[in-house]
């Protein structure tokens, strides 16, 4: 399995969406980092299921059970595990799957991968249930960051055609991240909210599902992380992004809309403020050439529609080799974009603690 990832700070995803739990070893943590316990709950909070009509009706505490790594409330140097214990699975919604492959999901290429000895259940360890972890892994790596500066912040930029309000490219304030991310719905725009939890309703109540788009900020990052060519800043953080099911896209600053601009409108000018560079506009994203360069950096995610919806859909039947019905059971979500925005920040966060600490020389 290609679960583990990261340089300097290296992250092992563990477990399957219907075992007995999931969970993260995080190896290369720096120790004496305070173990804040109300922040990391917030966290796993932001993502965990059950929480709304908008969401999967699975319940599921996820509470992580810290076995090694922090001791006396810091974090001791050493691997961090931490397990997350599943206590609301129902396989046998599962049971029917086995022999057509759900369209949309890893089952068929998951099967040929592994020799058909994956556990399929919930998708195994395919399933956005692995984004727990991930989240938990994030949590702790804010929790440095924020002592180096640096803070991570997102909101759901979009849910169908809905569209919210864009981060100032320029101009990005903690308190608003912060804000954000205490708000059961991230968006900056409450009327934008009211109109997607209608398109969402819409969906569900068609037996379908909708996508969307997070847009992802950082804050305080230092000019000069990152290298040229073959690992850039937007490589290192899309191979982590990439990670997440269900994300079909990333772009970074003004991303596919570059391709209608001009170099005199696409361009990033500097000027001095004081003694700090920056630049008028912020279309790069607060990347040059692979490495940061004081701006935020700024980067949208693209959701796609959850792929289990209950209406009837048809596909191949491998038993039979033939296209037949297939009806989906279980509980899934209408839209995931909702729970998406703290998982987004995670992957950013490790990529960035990765990253930041690789550059002060701990490669």
């Amino acid at each position: 399995m290609g679960s583990t990832w990261g340089n300097t700070i290296k992250i092992s995803v563990f477990g399957e969406s219907h075992g007995a739990g999931i969970g993260v070893v995080i190896d290369g943590f720096p120790p004496g980092i305070g173990y804040d316990e109300a922040f990391v709950l917030r966290e796993m909070e932001r993502r965990a299921p059950g929480r709304n009509k908008q969401s999967t009706q699975r319940k599921e505490a996820d509470l992580p059970v810290i076995q090694s790594g922090i001791y006396g409330g810091k974090t001791t140097g050493t691997p961090i595990c931490a397990l997350i214990s599943n206590t609301n699975q129902r396989s046998g919604d599962y049971a029917a799957l086995a022999a057509q492959p759900r369209p949309g999901h890893a089952d068929y290429t998951g099967m040929v991968r592994y020799q058909s000895c994956n556990d399929p259940r919930g998708g195994g360890h395919f399933s956005g249930r692995l984004t727990a972890p991930l989240v938990f892994a994030g949590a702790i790596c804010k929790l440095w960051l924020h002592t180096q500066g640096v803070t991570v912040g997102s909101h759901i930029q979009s849910i169908a055609q809905i569209q919210d309000m864009p981060f100032d490219e320029v101009c990005i304030d903690p308190a608003q991240l912060e804000a954000l991310r205490q708000a059961d719905y991230p968006v900056n725009n409450p009327r934008a909210l009211d109109a997607m939890l209608a398109a969402i309703e819409d969906a569900h109540m068609a037996q379908d599902s909708v996508g969307g788009v997070i847009e992802c900020a950082a804050i305080g990052l230092p000019a000069g992380i990152g290298s040229p060519m073959l690992d850039t800043v937007e490589g290192r953080l899309s191979s982590l992004l990439f990670s997440v099911p269900a994300v079909k896209g990333v772009e970074f600053g003004a991303g596919f809309a570059f391709a209608a601009l001009r170099g005199s409108h696409a361009n990033d000018c500097f000027y001095l403020d004081g003694d700090m560079v920056k630049t008028e506009t912020n279309n790069n994203g607060g990347v040059n050439g692979g490495i940061t360069n004081g701006m935020p950096l700024l980067f949208r995610v693209c959701i796609k529609p959850t792929p289990s919806i209950s209406s009837v859909q048809h596909t191949l039947n491998i038993e039979t080799g033939k296209v037949e019905p297939l009806s989906i059971h279980g509980r899934h979500d209408p839209c995931i974009v909702t729970r998406a925005a703290p998982v987004v920040e995670a992957a950013c966060a490790i990529a960035l603690a990765d990253l930041l600490r690789e550059a002060k020389g701990y490669a």
